[in-house]
């Protein structure tokens, strides 16, 4: 396996080498990085709703989208990222991707003293606190998981940069987001960030069941990654995407996340549709938005537009029946 420990911290710069890891290589990858202040924002989230533009914007907070689905999460020089790219075997519930790519991480954290494990969908806790989030994102037989380690971030930062919500409640799920904190704070000794980073380095690269070679970018890889940002990661486009008018919008909590689907609707006709929300994904929203624009705005229609999907690939625990019912 490949590790790669990167010192760029330009948050635009290291979404564009998560691409680049996923698509562009076949060898399994574990990688950590670091981001100066940034808010990172989940493939398929409207960008808009999730940030307090006048906080980002007199901080000087960088807005970067990713390709994996899941919330928007803040990044600082006290938060550590790490990724691993592997294999992706097809039929692997995302359930099983977050438990085998999380138990490194937790392995080092419980050889630290620290009591932290795995909860809710994708989650890692200290004494029900929150301190990592993971997402996936899946490509041809390629699969990357990667998630935050707030170590010392600035909580401040992280409450005001990010609007909070009330959520809905829907079908059992929680209302209130989880309290986070910082792995810094259940530490015996204390430590800065950089040196919990070389730790992670020396237990996970140094696993004896497996070869990790110290592997950095290539001059060819870098050349490609710097197109890749400059096309598309530090456009507008790309982070912030296209502001629509819409006449109809709904939303709703479900198991598997948050959804919000604007629609414009003409003599019957669903003639604009875009789908939002921090649910899970192995196949691209934008296939379910084709499907459905210029389908009539009616269940018997959208049911046959929607029969030839697997669902479960598209929003993760969140049951057709539900999908259906919210368009209507």
């Amino acid at each position: 396996m490949r590790c790669l420990i990167d010192n760029t911290t330009d948050p635009y710069w290291n979404l564009a080498v998560e691409e680049y890891l996923l698509t562009r290589l076949q060898t399994p990858v574990f990688r950590l990085w670091r981001n100066v202040p940034a808010i990172i924002v989940g493939r398929n989230q409207h960008t808009r709703s999730e940030i307090n533009s006048e906080y980002v914007r007199e901080n000087n907070i960088a807005v970067v989208r990713r390709l994996s689905g899941g919330g928007a999460v803040f990044h600082d020089l006290g938060n550590i990222n790490y990724t691993f790219v592997d294999r992706y075997l097809p039929g692997t519930d995302t359930s099983e991707i977050f438990a085998r790519f999380t138990q490194p991480i937790l392995d080092v954290l419980h050889t630290m003293g620290v009591n932290a494990y795995l909860e809710g969908r994708n989650d890692l806790v200290i004494d029900g606190r929150k301190f990592s989030g993971n997402a996936i994102a899946l490509h041809k037989n390629r699969i990357l998981m990667h998630g935050t380690l707030l170590f010392c971030a600035s909580m401040k930062d992280l409450s005001l940069a990010l609007k909070t919500k009330v959520r809905e409640k829907s079908r059992g799920v929680p209302s209130n987001p989880r309290a986070v904190c910082n792995i810094s704070e259940y530490l015996p000794q204390k430590m800065d960030a950089a040196g919990f980073l070389d730790i992670l380095k020396k237990h996970i690269a140094g696993n004896p069941e497996k070869t990790y070679k110290d592997e950095p970018l290539s001059e060819q890889e870098n050349k490609i990654i710097r197109k890749l940002c400059d096309i598309i990661y530090r456009t507008d486009s790309w982070n912030y995407g296209k502001d629509t008018e819409y006449s109809t919008v709904r939303k709703n909590r479900f198991a598997g996340g948050n959804m919000e689907v604007l629609l414009n609707v003409r003599n019957g006709v669903i003639e604009e549709i875009k789908i939002f929300g921090d649910y899970f994904f192995l196949a691209p929203t934008r296939d379910i938005e084709d499907a459905l624009t210029g389908c009539p705005h009616t269940e018997e229609a959208i049911r046959e537009k929607l029969k030839y999907f697997r669902m479960e690939d598209y929003f993760r625990n969140i049951p057709p029946e539900d999908f259906i019912e919210l368009l209507l």
